[in-house]
């Protein structure tokens, strides 16, 4: 690969040509040099540069979403050659939103670890259409998603599980011990949400919609764990993946409220590069995930059925 563009990559993305020296493990003044040289070659000026701070330029935006998708190429022709002569290995960057990615995807890392220990999985946990994203520029080799409102550009989408999304509150909360909560009573309440582009944001809204619900105050938050601890604290209600509460349903941190028209489901889906060749690793997780569906299925719909939280 052109160490000219690997130092610029380096340097774009560090925003500094010390901390892209301290990631090359080269000096700085070689990486200055590849920048210049680069420079030189395409005879335009691709930084502009503070005492402060490095950032790319018209010029340099364009060259560098050009040199990542020819290093991503040459990675790629890399891998693929690598397994025409060998078994599956090297690295495998897995691109998963919050839920599964948090909650699910560790159990089964651990299972294609088993059958293929020379493959490293690397997960890049982000929200769903950022996951999207990544995969159609080629910064993550296959993911999982949740939601269905995103841009299919340049990827293919194939279902994978599904999932319940249910109303939580904390324990303590004064509609966890009603035998039914109405919809006004409900959008007088606090609720605490998913940030946009997230999976779980997009149920929401939808759940919302579906019930008639229309809260009066929310707060936005794009961490999960940070939203179950607020429920937790008697903060306000959400909406969350069964399957990402159902410890503190089994430990009755947290209840499911009796919502009518809920719990609402929703599909998992894995992501693909829309390409004809894939690295052997890629391949095989795929493999492997789709053939572990019924599984996680199966696992999904009994997270529930668990003390604290109401009955399927």
């Amino acid at each position: 690969m052109d160490p000219q563009l690997l130092a610029f990559i380096a340097v774009a993305e560090e925003q500094s040509f010390t901390r892209a020296a301290d990631r090359l493990h080269i000096s700085q003044p070689a990486v200055s040099q590849h920048v210049q040289n680069l420079e030189q070659r395409l005879d335009v000026k691709l930084l502009d540069r503070t005492t402060r701070q490095v950032r790319l330029n018209r010029a340099g935006e364009v060259v560098y979403r050009h040199a990542k998708d020819i290093l991503n190429l040459y990675q790629q022709m890399q891998r693929l050659v690598e397994d025409l002569r060998d078994e599956a290995s090297g690295p495998l960057t897995i691109g998963a939103s919050f839920t599964f990615g948090e909650y699910v995807l560790p159990h089964l890392i651990a299972g294609f670890r088993t059958l293929y220990p020379k493959v490293h999985p690397v997960i890049v946990i982000e929200n769903t259409q950022a996951v999207v994203r990544s995969i159609a520029e080629g910064d993550c080799d296959i993911g999982v998603i949740e939601g269905h409102a995103v841009d299919k550009t340049g990827v293919v989408v194939e279902p994978l599980a599904e999932d319940d999304v249910i109303v939580v509150a904390a324990s303590r909360h004064p509609l966890s011990g009603q035998s039914s909560v109405s919809v006004d009573e409900l959008s007088e309440e606090t609720w605490i949400i998913r940030e946009p582009g997230s999976g779980t944001r997009e149920f929401t809204e939808r759940l919302f919609t579906h019930c008639g619900i229309r809260p009066q105050q929310t707060v936005v938050y794009s961490s999960t764990q940070v939203i179950k601890e607020s429920v937790e604290a008697g903060l306000g209600l959400t909406v969350l993946s069964r399957w990402a509460v159902h410890k503190e349903l089994q430990w009755g941190l947290l209840r499911q409220l009796p919502v009518t028209g809920t719990p609402v489901r929703r599909a998992f889906s894995v992501v693909r590069r829309a390409s004809d060749f894939h690295p052997k690793a890629t391949t095989l997780f795929r493999t492997y995930l789709l053939g572990q569906s019924r599984q996680i299925d199966d696992h999904l719909r009994t997270v529930g059925a668990t003390p604290g939280s109401p009955g399927r």
